[in-house]
């Protein structure tokens, strides 16, 4: 189900004095009025306006200069913007799941149970199901499916080391995990590749034969590919 975004008052501000920007009201390299002028217009506070100005800032369109202001540096956000600022949260994602997988990949391989193998096997055919259907594919719904098996996959992993804080963990982060790999495959031209099917069956493997080292260093070395790919 479809996830609807909140808005903060320092966003709608933001987006507000970009508008105003980009209609020409300042031109590039001229002095912005001050907060307690732009807050009143906005109908926000000087915290709030303060806030929209480090987001444009931060996007190139503004610059504040100690003692003299803050002055338009770029007349819209660069076009190019929205994916800088995917890529960066696409990594620190899957900098968070190597921490998590890594260690819940090694703890699985000692601590699994035959019900975990059993769900670990069920999974592995669920996601190479998924990526028959998906591979080669660029539609939307293939792709939500594929990462869908996969984050299951995963989980199982991380159910089977039988740590309730780290279960706990990888649960919070699914929703943001989700639309960070959703992202990651729209970016990238193929995905559900001959490698990247071994070395999902072959991090299973490892688990199976309780083989912790090597499960924890399969688990790091898919990240760190996934990781790479996208810097």
């Amino acid at each position: 189900m479809a996830q609807v975004m909140r808005e903060t008052l320092a966003d709608r501000a933001a987006q507000l004095l970009l508008e105003r920007i980009r209609s020409g009201e300042w031109a590039l390299g001229e002095r912005l009025p001050g907060e307690t002028t732009l807050a009143p217009q906005l109908g926000v506070g000087r915290s709030t306006v303060r806030e929209a100005i480090r987001q444009l800032a931060a996007k190139g369109v503004l610059q504040t200069r100690q003692g003299a202001g803050v002055f338009v540096t770029a007349l819209d956000v660069r076009s190019d913007w929205d994916d800088v600022l995917r890529r960066a949260d696409i990594l620190a994602v899957i900098e968070t799941r190597t921490a998590i997988e890594s260690e819940a990949a090694d703890l699985a391989a000692r601590r699994r149970t035959q019900a975990d193998l059993r769900a670990l096997r069920q999974a592995l055919a669920g996601r190479d199901a998924s990526r028959a259907a998906a591979r080669g594919s660029r539609r939307t719904a293939s792709i939500e499916g594929h990462v869908d098996a996969d984050l299951a996959l995963h989980r199982c992993i991380v159910v089977a080391a039988h740590n309730p804080v780290l279960l706990d963990l990888y649960d919070s982060l699914t929703p943001r995990l989700r639309q960070a790999m959703i992202d990651m495959l729209r970016m990238r031209r193929s995905f559900g590749d001959d490698i990247d099917h071994e070395a999902h069956r072959d991090l299973v493997d490892a688990v199976v034969g309780r083989r912790s080292s090597e499960a924890s260093a399969l688990s790091r070395a898919h990240l760190t590919g996934l990781a790479e790919a996208i810097a």
